[in-house]
């Protein structure tokens, strides 16, 4: 049976391309990149090559990228790392009530280590309230973490908007970017930002590699204490392959930005378009036009969402009821919660995000299931 996946906001198959740029490193190019001789230097050579890959898709200064083993890492780097070493300063923090896991569990931890988190809220298209973010800045606060685009609604919040107001107000900014890079073109400098996290699985590279970038600027504590790897900042042989890899796909996706957006989002407006003209009662979740390319999150009114994945599981179509870093918990959507959903909604509510792979008939095939589904269903 055939594979037709529409689930790329969770993760994307590696690139042929990216792949062979890997092979080297697990086989002859083995030498650990802190050594002296000739295949240590080999690999300390790649992954300076990496960094100033991604440091050029960012615009920021190739000593200002760490690479971590993921985005969640990256997440809990940045902002306890920062909320710590700059405690002297205050202890209250920023940010939204649609966060990523890897942000909000953060930020419980530091309240349980006496810090002060003030929870954003969002309008019903996932938008962060400018005016109450202005309101709830204070004296003591430090920090100001609002994601780039939201994982499960695709919503991109006003970034440069939100960069200005922190830095007018002399207020680090960090936005969780893992669903935005290779999607948006970010300029950290223009927009402000002095931190941002990343993901490697999310752009055609392997799992278990990201990156953080923390600018020069800004003072942050280590996560990861032992050797002298990431100039001290992050300990841990590296892995070099996956850094390969991850320099390699923002090499190619940022080279190619313009046309994979097109062709993505040609697939997102299709789907849309077809969804509501061929299905009652539906809404679409998030924001219209402010979402990213590949988003759609739509709720079938009185369908049960997880009843339909596994439906259009059994003809081999890959989609999501939600984000794949809460899939498996009875919990409802925390994000689909902050947008004001009534639970009929959050229950029914299916994610379909669009790749390089992806096709109109493809398009066509899952609109055919889903309208399938749905119509037995309500019978």
């Amino acid at each position: 049976m055939r594979i037709r996946y529409f689930d790329h906001a969770a993760t994307t198959p590696v690139r042929p391309e990216v792949l062979n740029s890997m092979l080297p490193f697990l086989g002859i190019e083995y030498g650990n990149p802190s050594s002296l001789y000739t295949i240590g230097r080999s690999s300390r050579r790649a992954i300076e090559e990496a960094r100033l890959e991604v440091a050029k898709a960012i615009n920021c200064e190739r000593n200002e990228i760490y690479f971590t083993s993921c985005g969640s890492e990256s997440d809990n780097l940045i902002i306890k790392g920062i909320m710590l070493a700059n405690k002297y300063k205050g202890k209250h923090m920023i940010t939204s009530k649609i966060e990523h896991p890897a942000v909000l569990n953060s930020c419980k931890w530091l309240e349980r280590n006496g810090f002060d988190i003030t929870y954003l809220n969002v309008d019903s298209n996932g938008k962060v309230l400018i005016d109450e973010l202005k309101k709830s800045i204070r004296r003591d606060t430090v920090l100001i973490s609002i994601m780039y685009a939201n994982n499960e609604i695709g919503t991109i919040q006003p970034i440069t908007e939100i960069g200005r107001i922190a830095k007018d107000n002399n207020i680090i900014f960090h936005t969780d970017a893992v669903q935005a890079m290779g999607n948006i073109k970010i300029n950290v400098k223009e927009q402000n930002i002095d931190a941002l996290s990343m993901s490697g699985h999310k752009i055609y590279a392997p799992k278990g590699i990201g990156s953080a970038y923390i600018s020069s600027k800004i003072n942050f504590e280590n996560l990861i204490n032992g050797g002298h790897q990431e100039r001290g900042r992050r300990a841990g042989t590296e892995n070099v392959a996956s850094i390969v890899g991850l320099g390699k796909a923002i090499s190619l996706i940022n080279r190619e930005i313009n046309a994979y957006n097109n062709h993505i989002q040609t697939l997102r407006d299709f789907y849309i378009s077809e969804i509501e003209r061929r299905i009652d009662d539906v809404k679409l979740n998030g924001d219209r036009f402010d979402r990213l390319p590949g988003n759609a999150n739509f709720s079938f009114k009185g369908v049960d969402a997880e009843q339909l994945l596994l439906y259009l599981d059994s003809y081999g179509i890959c989609a999501s009821a939600g984000s794949a870093c809460t899939s498996g918990q009875s919990n409802p959507s925390h994000v689909l919660m902050a947008i004001g959903l009534k639970e009929e909604y959050i229950q029914s509510a299916l994610r379909a995000s669009f790749g390089m792979s992806n096709t109109i008939e493809d398009v066509k095939f899952l609109v055919d299931k889903i309208k399938a589904f749905v119509v037995k269903y309500r019978e």
